[in-house]
């Protein structure tokens, strides 16, 4: 019962972001924008064109090879359109946890963008609908690390010693700090933040694929492109072990030695820019 109220309590603390006093002020403008119930793509595309420092950090994003558009939207306005109402926000969320992942991880965004960018490649080799909106999901699916480590510092540093003394990866050291992990905080923030049922279930599930019943197909993606991600060493994730793989998820995207390999390639080849956009 008590840790329940302690979950309890959390959750409120967290899904009260916007209210948090280390949480940046960029965040907390983002987060009151997005979460609005009836948010149309010409309100949030005023909102963008309104700060020229977001502006330019969105098309920057945008237009880097990382992204997918290398070059061919320059103005914000036509990135709104084409990428749609679900991507923006959660392009306007990357930008604006960037300096929290920074501050509280080094090296987080490097593998949140490189998790972002195998996300994108499985989806299209899968025939997903839409690969942007897979992108996002990689992009954000370990924004409850940062929240926790910026909420709660010596409380993560706690769980990140724990995964290394112990071997075990960092959401299994999490659970025997705070009892819900990043995974659970990330689902809060994408539920309160009124992201499509999938996407959140997506980042709830993406450590235990099987659990998802909504979304399984794309929760098997993301679920494989972060061990792919983890397994080549981009970025840091909160621990240095590669966790197990799950079979019934990598079964289910069916993927050949080629298409792994292809796959690998893309990662490499948009490392140089998933670190330039670190600095």
């Amino acid at each position: 019962m008590k840790s329940e109220m302690v979950i309890k309590v959390r959750k409120a603390r967290i899904e009260n972001i916007s209210s948090l006093p280390t949480v940046p002020g960029n965040l907390q403008r983002i987060s009151n924008i997005i979460e609005k119930p009836s948010l149309t793509l010409d309100e949030i595309g005023r909102f963008i064109a309104s700060d020229p420092a977001l502006a330019s950090k969105v098309l920057k994003m945008v237009n880097s090879a990382m992204y997918g558009f290398p070059g061919r939207i320059t103005a914000v306005s036509y990135a709104v359109m084409l990428l749609g109402l679900n991507v923006v926000k959660g392009l306007l969320l990357g930008i604006a946890v960037f300096d929290i992942m920074e501050q509280t991880m080094r090296g987080l965004w490097a593998h949140s963008v490189g998790c972002a960018v195998a996300t994108r490649c499985i989806a299209e080799k899968k025939g997903g609908k839409d690969p942007e909106e897979f992108y996002i999901a990689g992009l954000l699916h370990d924004i409850g690390k940062a929240i926790l480590a910026l909420e709660y510092q010596k409380e993560y540093e706690k769980a990140m010693e724990g995964a290394a003394e112990a071997k075990i990866p960092i959401f299994e050291a999490e659970k025997k700090v705070f009892s819900d992990g990043h995974a659970e905080v990330a689902m809060w923030l994408a539920e309160k933040w009124r992201f499509p049922r999938n996407l959140v279930e997506v980042i709830a599930y993406h450590h235990r694929p099987s659990l998802s019943k909504i979304a399984p197909l794309e929760t098997a993606i993301i679920h494989v492109a972060d061990i792919i991600v983890r397994a080549r060493g981009i970025g840091f994730a909160g621990d240095s072990y590669v966790p197990d793989l799950n079979t019934q998820a990598f079964d289910l995207l069916s993927l050949s030695d080629v298409d792994i390999k292809e796959i690998l390639l893309k990662i490499d080849d948009a490392t140089d820019a998933i670190y330039d956009s670190t600095e």
